[in-house]
C-alpha cells in the first residue's frame, strides 16, 4: 500500500488511499462499481476531497498503476461499500430511492465526458444542499404506506426560501383552484397548448396564483423554445428598464424570430405615462404583455392598454383548493397528518431511524384551520405552516432515542398554526375595491331593512381596519338619502353617532356604530327628498338658454335705487296674513312645476 502522505488522497467512497494524479479516475470507477451493486453513491453536490480536475472526466478506464494495485490489495482497504461503511454521515441518512437517482445522474455525467454538476441553480450553499437531500427526493418517488421519509431537523429549520416560493407549481397539473380560468376546455388552456399567448391582465386577490400562472406560461414557453420570458416588478422598475427590455425584444424578434413575453407584477403601480410606453409595442406584437394586479384594472390600467389585453379574473382560492395545496406542502416537508385527538390514533408506520432524528406530526384540525384562516391566500397559508413547523421543531429539542428504539415525536396542533398565522383572516383593502364593495353592501342592506346583513357588513369593515369615522359619515348621508322625512330623527341619530365615534374612537365606538346601523335599518324609508332634489338638478342641467331671472317681488331692496327699479314690490309678508298666501315663488317659465312628481323631458 502506498504510504499516506502529502501525495496521497483518501477516497470518500471506499476509504482507500491513492496518488493524487489517479484519484479522479479511481473515483469515477469506484462510483460506477458501487452504483451497479446498489450501494449509496456520492451526492453530486458534495465537494471533492482532492484538488478539482481542470479537465472533464471520461468513462475510459485508466491503466492501473503500482500504487493503485498496492492500495487495492492492502489489508483494511475496501473497494466495495459492503466491506466498509461510508465515511460521511450524510450517506447513512440518505432515503431509499436516492441511489437510483444518483446512479443515473452520475453515469450520465461520466458518459458525456463532463464534470458532475449540481442540479440546482447554485444559490444554495453546499452545506444546505446536503441537509435538504431527504426532503427534495421525496417528490421523486411516492411514499409507501409502510415507510416515512421525514427530513432531518436541520432541513426543517433551515429552509432557504419561503415555503410558498419552494412549492410554486411549474405545470398546470399542480395548479389548483382556478378551474374557471385554466381548467379543461378553457380558452387560456388551449392557447397555452398551442403557444398562441395573447396579452393578458391577471386580476385577483393576493395569493390566488397570478404570478404562479405567469411562471407556468414562462416554463412552457422556455421548454418549447417559442419565446423568451422577462419579468419586471412595477414596484422597482423604471421607464428606462421597460425601454431596455423592449429594445432587446425588438432585436430578438428581428435576429432570432423569437417573441418576448414581458411579465409586469403589480402593474397598477405604474402611472399612466409609464403604461403608455407599452402601447405601440403591444399593438405591433413586439412584446406579449402579461400584467398582474390586485386592483380593479378598470380604474388602475389605461383604457387604451386595457383594450389591447384580455382581462382574466382569478378568484379567491376555495377551502378545498387550499387543502390540496397544504397537503402537497406537508408531503414535501415529510410531515404526517394524524387525527385531531393526537398521536394515539395515528396510522401505524415503521420509521427508519437512520432517516430522521425526530418524527413530526400535524393534526388534521390544524390543517383545516390554516385552510380556513388564510382566507384563500395560498402564500399566507404556506408560510404560516412553515413558521408553525419551524417554531415547534426549534422549541422541542430532539431528545436521544428512547430505550425502545423510537425517535422523539413533535405534534403540531391548531393553537400552533394560529400562532404562526398571527393575522386577521379578513381580506379588506381600505384603499381598494373591497373598500367600496363593503360600504355598498352595508348601504343596500340598511336600505332593504335587513339589520342582520347590515351588522355583518359593518363588522367586515371595522374588523378589516376601516376608519370608523368614514362609516359614520356614510351613515349621516344615509339618514337623509334613504330615511329622510319618514323619520326625521334618523339624521339626529347619525350625527350623534359620528360625534361619539370622534370622541372615543375604536374599539369602543363599534357598539355606537352598530346601534346607529340597526336604527337606520329598522327606520321607515323615504327617498322623497332625494328624488326631489335630483329632479331639480336635472331641470337645471337640461335648461336651454339663459336661466330665468329671479322674480322682482322675491328680490331684496336694501337701497333706494333698487326700490325704484321694482325690487321687492308686491311681496306679501306671510306672517302678516292669518291664512295661506297666494303668490308665485318660481320664475314664470317654471310656474306650476312640482319637482316631487316632475319627470325630465330628456332624462
Amino acid at each position: 500500500m502506498a504510504e499516506s502522505g502529502m501525495n496521497t488522497v483518501k477516497c470518500p467512497v471506499c476509504a482507500g488511499d491513492f496518488e493524487h494524479f489517479i484519484i479522479n479516475a479511481h473515483l469515477d470507477k469506484c462510483l460506477q462499481n458501487n452504483d451497479n451493486q446498489g450501494a449509496p453513491s456520492l451526492p453530486e453536490s458534495f465537494p471533492q476531497s482532492g484538488p478539482p480536475s481542470k479537465k472533464s472526466r471520461i468513462s475510459k478506464e485508466v491503466p492501473s498503476s503500482p500504487a493503485h494495485a498496492a492500495s487495492s490489495e492492502a489489508p483494511g482497504t475496501a473497494t466495495k461499500s459492503s466491506r466498509s461503511a461510508p465515511v460521511f454521515p450524510v450517506f447513512q441518512n440518505k432515503p431509499k430511492g436516492f441511489g437510483h437517482l444518483e446512479k443515473n445522474s452520475t453515469l450520465n455525467s461520466i458518459d458525456q465526458g463532463t464534470k458532475r454538476t449540481t442540479p440546482d441553480d447554485g444559490n444554495m450553499q453546499e452545506e444546505e444542499r446536503v441537509s435538504d437531500i431527504a426532503s427534495c427526493t421525496r417528490d421523486i418517488k411516492p411514499m409507501s404506506s409502510k415507510t416515512t421519509f421525514a427530513p432531518s431537523t436541520r432541513a426543517l429549520l433551515n429552509i432557504d426560501k419561503p415555503l410558498a416560493e419552494k412549492m410554486r407549481p411549474s405545470t398546470l397539473e399542480e395548479y389548483f383552484g382556478q378551474n374557471k380560468v385554466v381548467g379543461e376546455h378553457t380558452l387560456l388552456r388551449s392557447l397555452l397548448q398551442s403557444q398562441e399567448i395573447p396579452s393578458l391582465i391577471f386580476w385577483g386577490p393576493p395569493g390566488c396564483g397570478k404570478t404562479t400562472l405567469a411562471h407556468i406560461i414562462a416554463s412552457s414557453s422556455k421548454k418549447k423554445g417559442t419565446a423568451r420570458f422577462v419579468t419586471l416588478s412595477a414596484t422597482s422598475a423604471s421607464t428606462n428598464d421597460v425601454r431596455e427590455v423592449i429594445k432587446q425584444a425588438q432585436n430578438e424578434l428581428r435576429l432570432c424570430k423569437r417573441r418576448t413575453i414581458l411579465f409586469i407584477d403589480e402593474i397598477h403601480r405604474f402611472n399612466k405615462s409609464q403604461q403608455d410606453t407599452f402601447l405601440p409595442h403591444v399593438e405591433c406584437g413586439t412584446v406579449t404583455l402579461i400584467g398582474a394586479t390586485t386592483e380593479n384594472p378598470s380604474f388602475q390600467v389605461n383604457s387604451a392598454l386595457l383594450s389591447r389585453c384580455r382581462v382574466l379574473v382569478l378568484e379567491k382560492l376555495s377551502v378545498e383548493a387550499m387543502g390540496l395545496i397544504l397537503r402537497r406542502a406537508i408531503n414535501f416537508l415529510g410531515l404526517q397528518i394524524v387525527p385531531t385527538d393526537g398521536l394515539s390514533k395515528r396510522p401505524s408506520a415503521s420509521v427508519d431511524l437512520h432517516q430522521s432524528d425526530l418524527q413530526v406530526y400535524i393534526e388534521q384540525k390544524a390543517v383545516d384551520t390554516i385552510a380556513h384562516l388564510c382566507d384563500g391566500d395560498a402564500r399566507v397559508g404556506l408560510n404560516g405552516l412553515q413558521l408553525a413547523v419551524q417554531a415547534r421543531v426549534a422549541a422541542v429539542q430532539p431528545a436521544p432515542s428512547q430505550p425502545n428504539g423510537t425517535s422523539p415525536e413533535i405534534l403540531i396542533q391548531e393553537d400552533h398554526v394560529k400562532e404562526g398565522l398571527q393575522r386577521s383572516h379578513i381580506l379588506y383593502d381600505k384603499a381598494g375595491e373591497e373598500h367600496y364593495n363593503c360600504i355598498s353592501a352595508l348601504h343596500k342592506s340598511m336600505r332593504g331593512s335587513h339589520e342582520n346583513a347590515a351588522l355583518y357588513w359593518l363588522g367586515r369593515m371595522l374588523e378589516g381596519g376601516e376608519d370608523p369615522l368614514y362609516v359614520a359619515r356614510r351613515l349621516v348621508r344615509f339618514a337623509s338619502e334613504d330615511v329622510g322625512l319618514a323619520d326625521p330623527a334618523a339624521l339626529t341619530q347619525a350625527v350623534a353617532a359620528f360625534q361619539a365615534c370622534h370622541f372615543i374612537g375604536m374599539p369602543e365606538c363599534e357598539v355606537i356604530l352598530a346601534q346607529c346601523v340597526i336604527y337606520l335599518a329598522r327606520a321607515p324609508k323615504s327617498v322623497e327628498v332625494y328624488k326631489a332634489y335630483d329632479n331639480v338638478k336635472a331641470c337645471l342641467r337640461s335648461h336651454r338658454g339663459p336661466l330665468p331671472p329671479v322674480p322682482l317681488h322675491l328680490r331684496n331692496a336694501p337701497t333706494r335705487l333698487m326700490k325704484d327699479l321694482g325690487y321687492s314690490k308686491g311681496y306679501k309678508y306671510n306672517p302678516n296674513f292669518s291664512g295661506p298666501v297666494e303668490q308665485d315663488y318660481l320664475p314664470d317659465e317654471l310656474r306650476g312645476v312640482n319637482f316631487f312628481t316632475w319627470t325630465p323631458s330628456n332624462p
